[in-house]
């Protein structure tokens, strides 16, 4: 049974949420200045620089981190000369592409990131029940065959994320590594634009009443995030062990070597079931205190999707 959902009107582009992550602050600036390959028929697509000044500094951020003050406290805040730049940037960015969760928002937002960590071209999705991200994930991830797309599915009671496309009906995470900061490399950027193409291409076909029936797909669900050791100072004692060094999403067993000391010992995983990293040895994470985020695979189903715009056409 399939319920019409809206057509997709507006979409917005997001890059240099975080300032140093280089392919969606090039792929954006050069949409700005020339939209061809992002222009789809009855759609709205912007192209849009989330932290001009930290991508000016080529920095992650000025104050904090934007891609985590998209809460209601935060953007709620009264303008005052102290506030985080961040924080004021966040409610400029939710009174254009939002309110956040009204009705006015913008239909779908992909915000572009780099990671350091050996991810490839990875979709981030927030909610486990939107029928319209996981089909479009399932037409990407088609599109993209026989090369992989994981999906990260970010949704926890207790981890909050607050991220800056969460201004959007429908939030979609674009992760794509490994790059380092600052760095820009030709065939990630080229996933990233890839992945961006075939969800516009998606939004067109759902709009010109395209019917897709309905589909399942694997993501990796997140679990908890993972710190490095520690010293009683907080000072990191051990590294991310060679043998796991890179290999994001594949899986993590009883007993195989987690992390190595600087003395030589090496520190394995202990835990009861299976269990696939990713995000492992992000540069941007140890100020997060995190080595690496625990996922298990579950699978989404989607039901059969269709556009309300062929209702009207009918009647």
């Amino acid at each position: 049974m399939s319920s019409p959902c809206a057509p997709v009107r507006r979409v917005g582009l997001f890059g240099g949420t975080h300032g140093n992550e280089l392919s969606g602050v090039l792929l954006v600036r050069h949409w700005q200045q020339d939209g061809a390959e992002i222009q789809r028929p009855g759609v709205e697509v912007k192209p849009f620089l989330t932290n001009p000044r930290a991508v000016e500094r080529c920095t992650r951020y000025i104050d904090c981190d934007l891609n985590r003050v998209f809460d209601s406290e935060s953007l709620g805040r009264p303008v005052v000369e102290d506030i985080p730049y961040e924080v004021r940037r966040a409610q400029e960015i939710n009174h254009i592409f939002g309110p956040k969760g009204s009705d006015d928002a913008y239909d779908l937002i992909f915000d572009l990131h780099n990671t350091t960590s050996n991810m490839g071209g990875t979709i981030i999705l927030e909610n486990s029940r939107d029928d319209f991200t996981i089909q479009m994930v399932h037409y990407i991830k088609n599109a993209l065959a026989p090369e992989p797309c994981p999906v990260l599915l970010i949704e926890h009671p207790s981890l909050k994320y607050a991220t800056t496309r969460s201004v959007a009906k429908h939030p979609v995470g674009v992760e794509v590594g490994p790059q380092p900061q600052g760095v820009a490399r030709g065939d990630v950027l080229d996933k990233m634009r890839k992945i961006v193409k075939h969800g516009l291409d998606f939004v067109q076909l759902f709009n010109e009443g395209k019917e897709f029936p309905p589909c399942t797909i694997e993501v990796f669900k997140i679990m908890e995030k993972v710190d490095y050791p520690r010293n009683k100072n907080g000072e990191i004692t051990a590294i991310i062990h060679p043998k796991l060094q890179d290999q994001d999403w594949q899986p993590l067993k009883n007993g195989d070597p987690l992390f190595l000391t600087l003395g030589g010992e090496i520190i394995p995983y202990q835990g009861n079931c299976t269990v696939y990293p990713t995000f492992i040895n992000e540069a941007a994470y140890y100020e997060k205190n995190q080595a690496f985020v625990k996922t298990e695979k579950i699978k989404l189903t989607a039901k059969h999707l269709r556009s309300s715009v062929s209702d009207q056409s009918t009647s």
